[in-house]
């Protein structure tokens, strides 16, 4: 499913689970937050809405990087045939510069930047000593390097991700996030059941794909 249709759902469950929990409709909208972004949290392990922007700039970055030795190239070439002197460090350089950019693949870029997003929770939640946080972060620096729809894909993954609420729980005093939260991945989840390739929930115990055919 698109992540669109993931955030639509994740969006409903949240608001279901505010007038459950909140009797408040001025928390509908945080609710709704919580469980539309741990809905899109699943496929942080591909591109997805929440790296959307990042792919883009992933790609902006690999061309950068072979334009770059390219031009690096022209130079050391006009030097040489102007019979200037060039180190050979420098000329090493500017062919390293043009192999790093062909070796250097969209995905990679993408899964480092994302990764670099990770590190900076953990370094915001350990400076506060948001446990949570740190939490969130070893998942979105770690998520992108995983196959898509594996280790995210789990039940296993969901205690975990219901501890990250539970932290978002106690540090707003909003009860019911942790559920929410919880839900709104399990949503992911169940959606993606309904599609051919279905999910694998008990990865890596089986590669088994449970699908729900309607």
């Amino acid at each position: 499913m698109t992540g669109k249709t993931h955030l639509a759902i994740g969006a409903a469950v949240g608001a279901a689970s505010a007038i459950y929990f909140s009797h408040d409709l001025v928390n509908i909208a945080l609710f709704a937050s919580v469980a539309g972004f741990s809905a899109l949290c699943a496929d942080l392990d591909g591109p997805s809405m929440l790296t959307s922007k990042i792919t883009k700039l992933s790609k902006q970055i690999r061309e950068f990087s072979l334009w770059a030795g390219v031009v690096y190239l022209i130079l050391i070439a006009y030097f040489f045939l102007s019979d200037k002197y060039i180190s050979p460090i420098i000329a090493g350089g500017g062919f390293a510069a043009v192999l790093v950019g062909l070796v250097m693949k969209q995905g990679f870029v993408r899964n480092a930047l994302v990764s670099l997003v990770g590190l900076y929770l953990i370094y915001h939640g350990l400076s506060h000593d948001q446990t949570w946080l740190m939490g969130l972060g070893l998942f979105v620096g770690w998520a992108p390097w995983l196959a898509h729809r594996g280790m995210t894909h789990t039940i296993w993954i969901i205690p975990f991700w219901g501890w990250i609420g539970w932290g978002l729980e106690q540090e707003l005093a909003v009860n019911g996030l942790a559920v929410t939260a919880m839900l709104g991945y399990v949503s992911h989840l169940v959606a993606d059941t309904l599609t051919p390739s279905g999910v694998k929930w008990l990865y890596p115990l089986t590669k088994k794909s449970f699908k729900l055919k309607l």
